[in-house]
């Protein structure tokens, strides 16, 4: 897992409130037995004309998008089932961050399991950034995780949480299992020691 401490990046603005995890990978591509190569997928049937061609209106087709690696999107987003192709799909594209006023709490897990850090931030945030972000999409948001906060400017920024054991795997670029398996000689000392 890449370890993550300061993003600056471009942001993707997509103010759509309810976004649930079968708009974000569509069940039909959840047959791949990898967890990479879903970015392809990713909000496919928004992403992608009936003939199979980019939808020219479609937000992640902008040239602006490209490269964005932070996501400000609507209310309640990654509802619905409780399926890890979400954030699997959402880091294959590029994304490390998303920012939303509150997260489905499968999703919420399941993206800090594998690095991708969800943001919760305050309505009132969440409506300076969208302003900020539509009427200048070339603006970068920096997201220091060491620090909990996120910056637009000195106008526009703000404090987040984040569980501490959450915090410092991805700090150290660890899953839960890595971060277990690191006392796998003191777990035999004590087995040892115990009779086991």
């Amino acid at each position: 897992m890449q370890k993550f401490q300061v993003l600056n990046s471009p942001v993707v603005a997509f103010p759509i409130n309810d976004i649930d995890t079968d708009q974000i990978i569509p069940a039909r591509f959840l047959k791949r037995i990898q967890k990479d190569g879903f970015g392809e997928f990713l909000f496919s049937d928004w992403r992608y004309l009936e003939d199979g061609s980019p939808n020219p209106d479609f937000i992640l087709n902008h040239p602006q998008s490209q490269g964005a690696s932070i996501l400000l999107a609507g209310d309640n987003f990654g509802c619905g089932s409780s399926r890890e192709h979400a954030p699997w799909s959402l880091m294959d594209w590029g994304f490390r961050a998303v920012l939303s006023t509150s997260f489905a709490d499968i999703f919420y897990n399941n993206a800090l399991k594998i690095g991708l850090l969800p943001v919760q931030i305050s309505p009132e945030n969440s409506r300076k950034l969208f302003q900020t972000f539509q009427s200048s999409p070339n603006t970068t948001l920096t997201i220091n995780l060491p620090l909990q906060e996120w910056t637009v400017s000195e106008s526009l920024s703000s404090h987040f949480e984040i569980h501490p054991f959450a915090k410092q795997c991805l700090l150290d670029g660890i899953d839960q299992l890595t971060f277990l398996l690191s006392f796998e000689k003191k777990i035999a000392e004590y087995e040892v020691s115990h009779g086991s």
